[in-house]
């Protein structure tokens, strides 16, 4: 017997007049939901997933093979993943009383075409993939398609998947606390507060371990902004828990773990993890931080989900894991994994980036993916968000803002201050942020933090990037207009940006003009700020144009990541890795002392005083 049941066109019409178009609809939104159809039949198609069970051995990410077979083989044929396992018109929700459910109501949460490494798939109707699944709060099942992604008809439905435990405590991720004497775990569960108290129990190598308690939240559709995030994209993203460590030792080791006690006595732990606490303000000790922007997620599997996008995410990833011993603290500076709606990838990410994030400070600045979404206060009324409008980010991860809503914040790590800004709400003088960035930067005591590092998603200072280029503003329009006296005025070293896809060094500049020409070690007096655009973190690389001003001095068309390493106040090294194998492409070294900050440079200091 076929079935076809059509997603509503009222439903429809919400969905593609809101589809996210910068750089490329997302790959699940190539699904035309709207059109698929069921006909399963037993006797031509059948697809089985095994192992059932998933987890046992205690890992939170598996590798499940799924085999296939189809009397009537195209190479349009695809297996879609779901999760949960029932995507049936049963489970979905209408978005009003006149609308009826469709089918396919959500969108897998990846999916491979059926001749992917089954070259005779065509001819033989038969063929198997190996999917790697994480732990995520619900069960499994593969779906075979044929007709495409245009036209999808469901011909045959696996056996359901799940994890031994899939409400486990999972993908803790360390931020940087309010105080540099506290840091913060955030980790995702199926367990909310009717359910069990969650804590983390942590402590010093060989002293009494101690529990914090941690804080619950989570959110529903109402939450969110538009489509696809409301619709197809929508995932319950379970419950999210933050605990705060306090009065931690400078650079002490600490071992924790996840806990969740369940009301009938029992617990529920994670593995143990390690973190080494921040040194104290002003610290004189080696301090390694890497930063980048853009990076997002790949699929170790090669899945069809953001294949041939964020193929240098990997890479990236675990060039970080390799030399995980030798970083502090991590800056991802906007576009964190572009979700764009589809709720599922966030927590695909966080087991991405388990290896790091769980080991140390994994900071996060508000990107155009993230945040932005038209009539939701966005300086930029673009639909990147997919309909998140910040939500996801805000929850996903912490950070010391007085407002996550509004993601600008400060956060001191030993001879560093940080100030980060929020580009998708207004920076520009008289504004909220700008006040709040003025404070940042003049508030730091020089002698104790030395190096004054200012952080943002899209480019506010300098960059050659093509689209720049080509509006004749090679920066965001109106970036540095209100900034550059305060970068000028409070001796800001280094300023980068992710959001151009590319690496860019450019000189110590003020005003448009190189203020020192040296390139590759600078001593004493900088007289102005080094912009660095470090947006290369893995998602699709952005054209540079062919016209190279003269305040550029370095550009990369490739993956990488920046590397900051201050070996004490006065001398700090900046290097440029590539993704690919970790070597250092550009790098500068600053040299000075502290009487080199307080010396007036031009607009750096009043420019009268009682004495003249």
């Amino acid at each position: 017997m076929r079935v076809f049941l059509i997603l509503p066109a009222l439903l429809w019409g919400l969905l593609s007049s809101q589809r996210v178009i910068t750089h490329g609809d997302h790959p699940l939104a190539r699904i035309s939901i709207q059109n698929t159809v069921a006909a399963i039949d037993n006797n031509a198609a059948s697809i089985k997933a095994f192992p059932s069970v998933l987890g046992s051995n205690g890992l939170n990410q598996e590798w499940v093979t799924v085999e296939y077979s189809f009397s009537n083989p195209s190479i349009d044929d695809w297996i879609g993943v779901f999760s949960p396992a029932n995507f049936s018109a049963s489970s979905c929700s209408a978005e009003n009383s006149k609308v009826v459910p469709p089918l396919l109501c959500t969108a897998p949460i990846k999916y491979q075409y059926a001749n992917y490494t089954n070259p005779k798939y065509k001819d033989t109707g038969k063929g198997s993939l190996r999917f790697q699944l994480i732990n995520q709060r619900s069960d499994f099942s593969f779906a075979l398609f044929s007709a495409g992604v245009l036209n999808p008809k469901l011909v045959a439905l696996s056996n359901k998947v799940a994890f031994v435990n899939p409400n486990a405590p999972v993908y803790p991720r360390l931020a940087q606390g309010k105080t540099w004497d506290e840091m913060t775990v955030t980790w995702t569960s199926g367990y909310g507060i009717n359910d069990a108290e969650p804590f983390v129990e942590w402590g010093q190598k060989g002293d009494e371990l101690r529990r914090s308690p941690a804080g619950t939240l989570t959110f529903d559709r109402s939450s969110l902004c538009g489509a696809p995030a409301t619709t197809v994209g929508w995932r319950d993203p379970g419950f999210i828990h933050t605990s705060y460590l306090r009065e931690l030792w400078p650079n002490a080791l600490y071992t924790y773990k996840l806990g969740h006690r369940l009301y009938n006595g029992s617990y529920i732990w994670s593995q143990t993890y390690q973190f080494k606490a921040s040194p104290y303000p002003g610290q004189n000790s080696l301090q390694r931080v890497v930063i980048f922007g853009d990076m997002g997620k790949d699929e170790a599997d090669g899945s069809n989900e953001y294949n041939n996008f964020q193929h240098g995410a990997l890479n990236t990833t675990n060039q970080l894991i390799k030399d995980l011993k030798n970083i502090d603290l991590v800056f991802h500076i906007g576009d964190i994994t572009y979700a764009n709606g589809y709720l599922s990838q966030w927590d695909q990410f966080t087991s991405q980036i388990e290896p790091i994030a769980s080991h140390v400070p994994y900071m996060i600045a508000s990107g155009n993916h993230e945040r932005d979404w038209p009539g939701t206060g966005s300086f930029y009324s673009t639909l990147d968000s997919g309909g998140e409008c910040g939500v996801l980010a805000q929850n996903m991860f912490y950070v010391p803002a007085k407002n996550r809503a509004k993601f600008w914040y400060s956060t001191d790590y030993g001879m560093f201050r940080f100030c980060i800004a929020d580009t998708e709400h207004d920076w520009r003088e008289g504004s909220e942020q700008y006040n709040f960035i003025e404070h940042c930067l003049a508030s730091v005591d020089r002698q104790k933090q030395p190096w004054l590092i200012f952080l943002a998603h899209r480019v506010l200072g300098y960059s050659s990037t093509a689209y720049y280029a080509g509006e004749g503003s090679f920066a965001e329009p109106m970036g540095r207009e209100s900034l550059q006296k305060l970068w000028q005025k409070y001796k800001v070293d280094i300023a980068m940006y992710g959001h151009a896809h590319n690496y860019e060094r450019v000189c110590p500049i003020y005003q448009n003009i190189c203020t020192n020409n040296e390139k590759n070690f600078y001593k004493g007096i900088l007289n102005g700020t080094i912009h660095i655009v470090a947006g290369g973190g893995g998602a699709s690389i952005a054209q540079i144009s062919t016209f190279q001003p003269r305040w550029s001095i370095f550009r990369d068309y490739d993956y990488g990541f920046v590397k900051l390493t201050a070996f004490d106040h006065s001398n700090l090294l900046l290097e440029y890795k590539k993704s690919s194998d970790g070597r250092v492409y550009d790098s500068f070294r600053i040299s000075r002392d502290y009487k080199d900050i307080l010396a007036c440079t031009v607009d750096s200091c009043p420019s009268m005083t009682l004495a003249s």
